[in-house]
């Protein structure tokens, strides 16, 4: 028969003592703490980022009408005839981003498609890392590339098109931002369950009707969200425009023309000899808080869909 004092005395021995137990609750309590800390920073610092935009506007709006920021469609803020409107910068970003996202879009898609369902583990393991690099090469050597590569090539194809224009600019752009979508949107459909995918298999589908028709609405939810990233970086772009745009702000949704956007504006401001305090120095804050409120848009809008996708799937 097991002997009962003998249980206890084992029980006592696998027990910590209590010194062990309270250094052990004062250091998860450290830990939980710095953890608090490091999220409370960056709501911090996304709140100090606002209070930044939003104070420096003001002084912007104090001297220029909101309504003739949002209905002039011409931007001469560094000319003698001074004019507002954000539209032209406006513009300029929503075309190059367009592009991008036209070229991003459907190639991140493919590759994802073909690195989760298709590639062999060999090339799987090669191709992701290859793509990836591209996302450590410096935004200028991509804007030079753009500049002195690609809009030379397409004005081999059209030889209308200027040295400088949005089309150029923007297919960079979108081969910029490939790898964030095709990365994100391979994690989400490789975490699609198997039994899914086998349960198409049984029913006779082939591997492409069965990632096109499985295995992409089941990884919906993810997918949107890596589009919602592209979006945000081509929208952040800056020296692929700066160099490559014109930096000429023209009220203009025809990519073959130069244009300025929003990020190449503030570049050309902040790096000009502007006295702090000029309507010419606070009208980059008023540009940059439009650009943060056009990513929160998209996040929002990123963020209900994802929503309404993973109720749907």
């Amino acid at each position: 028969m097991n002997n009962p004092s003998a249980r206890s005395t084992q029980s006592r021995n696998i027990l910590p003592p209590p010194r062990l137990k309270r250094r052990r609750l004062f250091f998860e309590s450290v830990i939980e703490g710095m953890l608090f800390l490091s999220a409370l920073s960056a709501v911090f610092i996304t709140l100090a980022i606002v209070y930044v935009l939003v104070s420096e506007s003001l002084a912007f709006f104090a001297q220029v009408s909101l309504i003739d920021f949002v209905t002039d469609t011409q931007w001469t803020i560094m000319f003698e005839d001074k004019h507002y409107g954000i539209a032209p910068l406006l513009a300029g970003t929503l075309v190059t981003s367009g592009v991008g996202l036209l070229v991003a879009v459907p190639l991140g898609t493919t590759i994802a498609i073909y690195l989760s369902e298709f590639a062999p583990f060999r090339v799987r393991e090669f191709v992701k890392p290859l793509l990836e690099l591209l996302v450590g090469i410096p935004t200028v050597v991509f804007g030079y590339f753009a500049l002195l590569f690609v809009t030379p090539l397409l004005q081999k194809i059209m030889p209308d098109l200027p040295g400088f224009n949005m089309l150029g600019p923007g297919i960079v752009i979108g081969i910029m931002i490939t790898p964030y979508i095709s990365s994100l949107a391979e994690d989400a459909m490789r975490a699609v369950p198997m039994h899914l995918r086998e349960g198409a298999y049984a029913m006779g589908a082939t591997r492409f009707r069965t990632a096109t028709t499985v295995v992409v609405p089941a990884a919906l939810s993810g997918i949107v969200a890596a589009y919602v990233l592209g979006v945000s970086r081509a929208v952040g772009e800056t020296m692929v425009v700066a160099i490559a745009a014109g930096q000429q702000p023209n009220f203009t949704l025809n990519p073959m023309e130069p244009a300025a956007t929003i990020t190449s504006f503030i570049v050309q401001v902040a790096l000009g000899d502007l006295p702090h305090g000029s309507i010419e120095y606070d009208s980059i804050f008023a540009a940059g808080l439009v650009l943060m409120l056009m990513t929160l848009m998209f996040n929002v809008i990123g963020h209900v869909l994802r929503k309404r996708f993973r109720e749907v799937y």
